[in-house]
């Protein structure tokens, strides 16, 4: 597999580090001195964008334009999603994003709507705190959006987010339901990046040879 990596970060890094420890190839890297846009992507099987805020979606459809498939995990773009989508679509490749590509995360994805469920004809008030390293550059993080928005979407309540930043912090999510007699939590960390890299290196693989718009429940075959 030939990798273009969009977004040379930490994380951007990681991926590179452990795709060529499998035997994959970094074809071409962008950067802030180097923007996609300039790269050719030719000889790309497939390109993977852990970049920024205000330069993912110019790498996204850069990389679709060029009839290269996308994993995303960067966040706090999604005001243009659905035209990444539409652009997907049209040029017949294939898009995937995730705010978060930990595969214990996404099984607290589940774990999280279920708990909703269970929750939502008691006295509970739900609310979720998160903690990232100081360089995270949104807050909340896109992965505590992801829980709050699958919480209201069962519940049908505004669901309050909080946010700390601490140095050396890959990421800690808790959903918490408190009420006037006991509290309930349910907390996922992450211990390093490495589980982000892996979760995407994953989905490029999977995403290989098809067309559409995918989601880390596709990959994982979660109904």
């Amino acid at each position: 597999m030939k990798i273009a990596i969009l977004g040379n970060g930490k994380m951007g890094k990681k991926i590179a580090e452990l795709a060529v420890e499998k035997g994959y190839e970094i074809v071409a890297v962008s950067s802030s001195n180097n923007p996609a846009i300039n790269l050719d992507l030719s000889t790309t099987d497939i390109a993977i964008d852990f970049s920024t805020p205000t330069t993912a979606f110019e790498n996204i459809t850069h990389a679709i334009n060029s009839g290269i498939p996308v994993v995303s995990g960067t966040t706090a773009w999604l005001d243009k999603l659905q035209e990444v989508e539409k652009l997907c679509r049209n040029k017949n490749v294939a898009f995937l994003y995730a705010s978060n590509f930990s595969l214990g995360m996404n099984l607290f994805f589940e774990l999280n709507k279920k708990l909703a469920k269970l929750m939502n004809c008691q006295h509970y008030k739900c609310k979720i705190h998160e903690f990232h390293h100081t360089e995270k550059l949104d807050t909340p993080s896109g992965t505590a959006k992801t829980l709050a928005e699958d919480v209201e979407k069962i519940q049908q309540k505004k669901i309050d987010i909080s946010a700390d930043r601490i140095q050396n912090v890959a990421g800690k999510h808790s959903v918490i339901y408190n009420s006037i007699v006991d509290e309930i939590e349910i907390k996922h960390t992450a211990k390093n990046r490495e589980g982000f890299a892996r979760g995407a290196l994953l989905a490029a693989e999977w995403i290989i040879g098809k067309k559409g718009v995918f989601s880390m429940k596709d990959v994982l075959n979660i109904e």
